[in-house]
């Protein structure tokens, strides 16, 4: 860039720097105020994570009580929280490269443009004062006087004081989610990821289970990536559990009921969606508990269905095939679900069922 050049552009943008300058140390934060009480509530937060990183449990412990300790201040019910947090977590876990950050308790993911603002020169702003003069998501939510994107309460601050701009009815909340990710899947998604905490109240949901009773009798292998040539030649996303007619299909997991009807390949199928942001799809069934809908959630164990023989054709057609249940498993990445193969993980379910069934009977037995 030529010399005059590069004096011109210097000139224009110093107003804004001088701007942004006087704003930043010109008063003090107004969050400043509650600035003892919440880093102290921030580093016990922090601690309690530190202390114990390999426990699972030690760790919802202090993502609720962060989830919380934010409703308080800002009024956004922490399941809310809770489940734009987790479905950031699935993001990141579609896309690891694109969405690097500091391990922390958040799985919440913002960039230096949105956190700072996007015409404010400097992307890595911590300034809450400057951020607030170019718009952008970054506030200080810990009291430190510092607006910090890998901060966790930083980042649940911002995004709680976002959402709350926009009300408080379950219609708002999903107004503000989608003028934040403009995806109607994400806004889906947090939706059902909010259910799921509202109706449990607590984080630990990941247990999971067998989709077939193991007293009855079954039989399975890996069959993903196989070729299948009715309505076209295709692959097989999922694995067959070969059963006999009316054996109890149960749901594998904590989810929500996305789909349930007929499907000309499928036949009578359902689809549930669980917090990892995973659609668990269970086809070729004889038939559905009546007691389940689109929608409703589920737990896992519960009876979903039945083995049967229906697909291939319009709806009722059955027998085209031995009876079994076609259990399939797809990631949602944000813009589509892609599937995989299911065989590791219904190995790793059974086996960790038969272990606690055994212990159940060992335990039982001795006392």
């Amino acid at each position: 860039m030529p010399y005059p050049k590069r004096i011109a552009r210097a000139v224009r943008l110093l107003p804004l720097l001088l701007c942004a300058t006087t704003l930043t140390m010109a008063c003090p934060l107004p969050a400043q105020a509650l600035a003892k009480p919440l880093q102290t509530s921030s580093q016990s937060i922090q601690q309690a994570h530190v202390a114990t990183p390999n426990s699972q449990s030690s760790l919802y412990t202090s993502r609720l009580a962060l989830y919380r300790s934010v409703e308080a201040l800002t009024g956004i019910p922490w399941y809310r929280l809770a489940a734009i947090d987790q479905y950031e977590r699935t993001l990141t876990i579609a896309h690891p490269k694109d969405r690097k950050h500091a391990e922390r308790v958040t799985g919440i993911f913002v960039t230096g443009p949105v956190w700072s603002g996007l015409m404010n020169p400097d992307p890595e702003d911590r300034h809450p004062r400057s951020i607030s003069f170019f718009s952008g998501l970054g506030q200080d939510g810990s009291g430190d006087g510092i607006a910090d994107r890998d901060d966790d309460r930083d980042l649940l601050f911002s995004i709680a004081s976002y959402l709350g701009k926009y009300g408080s009815t379950e219609d708002e909340f999903s107004i503000a989610v989608w003028e934040y990710y403009h995806n109607s899947r994400a806004v889906q998604r947090v939706q059902q990821f909010a259910k799921l905490y509202r109706t449990y109240g607590k984080l630990e949901l990941g247990k999971q289970a067998f989709p077939l009773p193991l007293s009855s009798i079954y039989s399975y292998r890996s069959t993903w990536g196989s070729r299948r040539s009715w309505g076209g030649y295709r692959i097989h996303e999922g694995t067959d559990l070969f059963a006999g007619y009316g054996v109890p299909v149960r749901s594998t997991c904590y989810g929500v009921v996305e789909m349930k009807g007929w499907n000309p390949f499928g036949g009578w199928r359902i689809g549930i969606r669980d917090l990892s942001n995973r659609y668990h799809y269970y086809a070729h069934l004889s038939g559905f508990d009546k007691t389940v809908h689109n929608g409703d959630i589920v737990k896992p164990g519960q009876i979903v269905g039945w083995v049967g023989s229906s697909g291939y054709g319009k709806p009722g057609t059955e027998g085209k095939f031995p009876p079994h249940l076609h259990y399939g498993i797809y990631r949602d990445n944000g813009w589509m679900d892609w599937s995989f193969d299911p065989y590791p993980l219904l190995r790793q379910w059974e086996q960790t069922e038969h272990k606690a069934l055994k212990a159940g009977k060992t335990k039982g037995t001795s006392s």
